[in-house]
């Protein structure tokens, strides 16, 4: 490790996948469990001989060699890590002192220290102590798709083979001419949508989970999974319990029809044109939002999905297989199907788009029905998140932008901002704009500095260049980034 990369570890502190250990006196219990907790979770870097805040005290040089040997004698011994890993420690000599590195991949297997077992919430090692905690776990390490499990005793009619006619409708509309599916028979278009397949361990042959999540009766379904389940809430008035719910358990095909029914009952639709044709927002937006919750769900998970609308958000949560932790934004987004075959069904009949669209849909969309920018937490569960303001629209934005619009070139423009009138001058403004290269993303402290202005002028700024779409603003407020369009 250079450096650099260890200045700016120690700059930024702990994370969930970063934890300093001083180890002053040797290597204390808690260094294993954060072995334990990495090697459980998506991994991560352990640094001996740092404080808690970041400081290098580091290790006794003289103690380095013993400290290396007891740690590799502890992670190999079965009785003290169950099952035992391999970690080489590395040596590095900072500022005249010592840090260990130990770089802790994540493993395939649920390990165990002293025959607990630990996992890493933020920046923390948490014992797992509850079955549902181990079985989310077990399910992150599955290196499988839960949808193409086999059910050899599932027959054609345990499907809802009458939903089939229209879903070769939906398919042939959303391609716009004639699709594969229109002239196949009904087993033909459940083998060609992967519903039907071979475990290749067993040779079991039939209808996988896919086939009855998508198309199953209801009572084949509660056979099946019976804790599969969607919660639509509205909690507008009464936030403590709702003002309005439907619990969906019906095949996904169906849900999503029942979910977006339930939208449009208690969410606006706003006036919105793109290129003169007029779109409904509220459709686009709760699309992405209940397809991603249907499709993208682990089924083998107890949690009870969720399709909550509030006042000043609505949101969806599942349980996920996930491959990360933390917020997604459209810079660091890695699509990673959670069910393919499921996801290929929606594409088809025009319930989804191609893999990662979604997220830039919703960023783009919400932006225009609310003003503000929706959240996508990666964890164990998934949740996608989208502000509410009733208030705002599209039409009385413009309208707004046009009273307080500056006129790039008239430098005695002014501009009325939080009910303070700031002279903007064309100069400034420009000096932004020549500080910024195009497709670099810029934080506010960057630009500020670059133009020599507080940051909080520079966000006024930045906001007038927004309104005239000569500059775009990327992530939540606390870690905002600014593009040149």
């Amino acid at each position: 490790m250079d450096k650099q990369k260890l200045e700016s570890i120690l700059k930024i502190g702990e994370t969930i996948a970063v934890e300093f250990k001083r180890c002053g006196n040797g290597i204390g219990d808690d260094t294993y469990e954060s072995v334990c907790s990495f090697s459980n979770r998506f991994g991560g870097d352990i640094f001996m001989g740092v404080l808690d805040d970041g400081t290098v005290l580091g290790v006794p040089k003289n103690a380095v060699g013993d400290i290396v040997k007891n740690f590799i004698k502890v992670i190999s011994n079965p009785a003290m890590l169950t099952p035992t890993l391999y970690l080489a420690p590395e040596i590095i000599e900072y500022e005249d002192k010592v840090i260990i590195h130990v770089h802790v991949p994540v493993s395939a297997e649920v390990h165990s220290f002293k025959k607990e077992v630990y996992d890493r919430i933020d920046d923390a090692d948490v014992k797992v102590t509850s079955t549902t905690q181990l079985a989310t776990m077990y399910i992150r390490k599955q290196n499988i798709f839960t949808e193409k499990r086999i059910f050899p005793y599932v027959l054609m009619d345990d499907l809802r083979l009458d939903l089939l006619p229209n879903i070769r409708k939906m398919a042939t509309n959303n391609i716009g001419g004639t699709h594969t599916w229109e002239a196949m028979t009904d087993e033909e278009l459940l083998r060609s949508a992967g519903l039907y397949g071979t475990d290749r361990a067993t040779g079991k042959k039939g209808y996988n989970l896919a086939a009855v999540m998508l198309l199953g009766k209801d009572d084949v379904i509660m056979d099946v999974n019976p804790a599969y389940e969607t919660d639509a809430l509205v909690r507008k008035v009464n936030i403590d319990r709702y003002d309005d719910r439907e619990i969906v358990r019906t095949n996904l095909t169906e849900s999503y029809d029942q979910l977006m029914e339930f939208a449009r009952k208690h969410l606006p639709d706003k006036f919105f044109l793109e290129e003169a044709e007029r779109k409904s927002l509220r459709k686009i937006i709760t699309r992405e939002m209940i397809s991603n919750c249907l499709i993208h769900r682990e089924f083998s998970s107890a949690y009870t999905a969720k399709f909550v609308i509030g006042k000043n958000k609505m949101y969806t949560e599942n349980a996920s297989r996930s491959a990360g932790d933390g917020i997604i934004t459209q810079d660091n987004m890695e699509p990673n199907p959670k069910n393919p075959i499921i996801a290929s069904f929606f594409r088809n009949i025009g319930w989804s788009d191609r893999l990662g669209s979604g997220v830039r849909n919703l960023f783009k969309y919400t932006r225009h029905y609310s003003g503000q920018e929706p959240e996508f937490i990666e964890g164990d569960v998934f949740r996608v998140i989208v502000p509410l303001n009733e208030n705002y629209s599209v039409e009385s934005q413009q309208k707004n932008t046009k009273k307080s619009a500056i006129k790039i070139g008239d430098k005695k423009s002014a501009i009325k901002i939080g009910d303070k009138k700031s002279a903007i001058t064309e100069e400034r403004l420009q000096a932004i704009l020549k500080c910024m290269q195009h497709n670099v993303e810029y934080g506010i402290e960057e630009i500020a500095e670059k133009v020599e202005l507080k940051n909080s002028r520079t966000r006024e700024l930045l906001k007038i260049l927004i309104e005239n779409g000569q500059v775009d603003a990327l992530g939540s407020n606390k870690n905002r980034r600014y593009i040149k369009r």
